[in-house]
């Protein structure tokens, strides 16, 4: 029996790293060859030529900046927010309900946010109108500022709350009965246990916010990013893939940087030997002002993106304002759209099926298996390198590879982009829960005569579930809202609903955006709730 577990773990890890080889190493290998060939041969004078140019400096400047304050600015907002929910007395319903929207907008693709604020605060916006003045400027820093905020507001809330859920809350009393002051009492109970955390939530803004793609796309105007400059070399009227290539080269240094800094950070995590869920002191004010913030900065989002949820509605913004289901009619009755619809779907369900049946084996090889320790180094080094690659990087260093080949084009390289795009995640979702399991599930299962594959169906997956509800969830919402890495892969017959909002957005066919828009929340809520109830029945038998 121990042979056979040792020879089918093996076969997986043989799967794994050819797969790896093919899908991953090779075409960045080739992404990277692309960008030192010159007229002469082999060298770097496209890297001479796109860091000596003052476009690609400007470009890079504005990116880090941009990317830089709204980390910072989201990091802040989050704070304040999951603060709230676990060091204050507000109720616990108004603390659910805050939960629940702090992360609505990891539902939606980023180019809508881009499209949310134009109708927002645009000339003719809705809350433009209602003022009777535009505020600012939409086009430009401000757009940008503001989506890149809306974009990863949910990451940054998310690492925060869950870290601060782990404060040992006592601490809190301790110092107040040390006679130390509110602020001296919140550095040392609050702050400096969460900096690690705080600093890893800039740098996961940061580098999110440099590397997206959909919200320059909308709202950036003439203000370039380093994303919007490489799309323009890869498909724009006169592309050049060789500096699309040192560009794209160039995107990975940030990328590389943010998570080996983040590696650093979780060194500095404070661990406690046991932690009390103890009472947090009265404070009225304290409450009402943190209340207040909260409410404030949830509502200041979801103001935003309110207009996905009213524009498909309106005859004719701004000028036809009569309630209208014509909208969804015109979507429904157009094959072209249906039919991104269905490949959306489509894409979505096998991306996290095939995505979560790839990161279960895997993580079960790293953290369950007895093959050779540089082998499980490899899996974690994969989910490492993964987390560092940029969505847009994969797609075009898969579009040099695969074009001219049977897979150009097709459903089935979107969904290997999509599965390694977002391995990295399910990946350590998954390990992390085959770590808490007993190390003696299988031999037990050996003594009862059952198979490695019986061990498996009988004990591993079913103590595992919730986790794999948890990774089928993540692949499907993120596959249903990714546009950076597909931009460059789908075709006429495989464009899915994040690209086709991105060609209406030539033709200003706003309605459609919207709608789509609308159904890709939509779709993700049903899921998201789904799922949801599936984990709690678990629980229950």
């Amino acid at each position: 029996m121990k042979g056979l577990k040792e020879k089918e773990s093996n076969l997986i890890w043989l799967i794994m790293a050819f797969a790896a080889g093919v899908f991953l190493f090779y075409p960045l290998g080739k992404l990277l060859l692309k960008s030192f060939e010159t007229a002469g041969g082999i060298g770097i004078g496209l890297y001479q030529e796109v860091l000596a140019g003052k476009k690609f400096l400007l470009v890079a400047g504005n990116s880090v900046g941009i990317a830089g304050v709204s980390a910072l600015l989201t990091t802040i907002l989050a704070f304040v927010c999951a603060y709230s929910l676990h060091f204050s007395n507000l109720p616990g319903s108004f603390k659910k309900i805050i939960k629940n929207l702090c992360v609505l907008p990891m539902l939606l693709p980023t180019i809508t946010y881009g499209f949310a604020i134009i109708y927002s605060f645009g000339k003719q916006g809705v809350y433009t109108r209602l003022l009777g003045r535009q505020l600012f400027d939409i086009y430009g820093i401000n757009g940008l500022i503001i989506g890149y905020i809306i974009y990863t507001f949910p990451i940054a809330f998310l690492l925060l709350t869950n870290t601060m859920a782990y404060i040992d809350k006592k601490f809190v009393l301790v110092s107040r009965v040390m006679g130390d002051k509110g602020i001296k009492t919140f550095y040392v109970a609050v702050f400096r246990p969460l900096l690690g955390t705080i600093v890893t939530a800039i740098i996961q803004c940061f580098f999110l916010s440099f590397t997206d793609f959909g919200i320059p796309a909308s709202v950036g105007g003439k203000v370039k990013t380093i994303a919007g400059l490489l799309y323009e070399q890869m498909l724009g009227s006169v592309p050049d893939f060789g500096r699309g290539a040192v560009i794209a080269i160039m995107m990975l240094l940030p990328s590389v940087i943010s998570i080996l800094l983040i590696w650093q950070l979780e060194k500095t995590n404070i661990c406690y030997n046991s932690i009390e869920n103890s009472e947090i002191p009265k404070g009225a004010i304290r409450d009402g002002i943190l209340g207040i913030m909260t409410t404030l900065i949830v509502s200041g989002i979801m103001l935003v993106l309110l207009v996905i949820f009213l524009i498909p509605f309106i005859s004719g913004w701004p000028y036809d304002l009569t309630f209208t289901l014509k909208h969804f009619k015109n979507v429904f009755a157009d094959t072209a759209l249906t039919g991104v619809l269905r490949n959306s779907l489509y894409v979505s369900l096998a991306t996290a099926l095939f995505g979560t049946t790839i990161s279960f084996f895997a993580a079960l090889v790293a953290t369950r298996s007895k093959v050779g320790k540089g082998k499980k180094n490899f899996l974690d080094i994969l989910g490492n390198v993964t987390n560092t690659i940029p969505g847009m990087v994969i797609g075009i260093a898969y579009m040099l590879t695969f074009t001219g080949t049977r897979l150009q084009t097709t459903f089935t390289i979107i969904i290997i982009c999509n599965t390694l795009h977002f391995f990295a995640t399910p990946y350590m979702m998954m390990k992390n829960s085959f770590l808490k399991l007993n190390s003696g599930f299988e031999a037990t299962g050996k003594i009862m005569g059952d198979s490695w594959f019986q061990s498996l169906y009988r004990i591993i997956i079913p103590n595992t579930v919730e986790t794999i509800f948890s990774v089928l969830n993540y692949y499907f919402v993120n596959s249903m809202v990714t546009i950076s890495g597909i931009v460059f892969l789908t075709g006429a017959r495989t464009m899915v609903m994040t690209t086709k909002i991105k060609e209406l957005q030539h033709f200003a066919k706003f309605s459609e955006i919207f709608v789509l828009s609308f159904l890709i929340f939509l779709i993700n809520l049903t899921i998201k709730v789904i799922f949801k109830g599936v984990k709690k029945y678990e629980k229950v038998i």
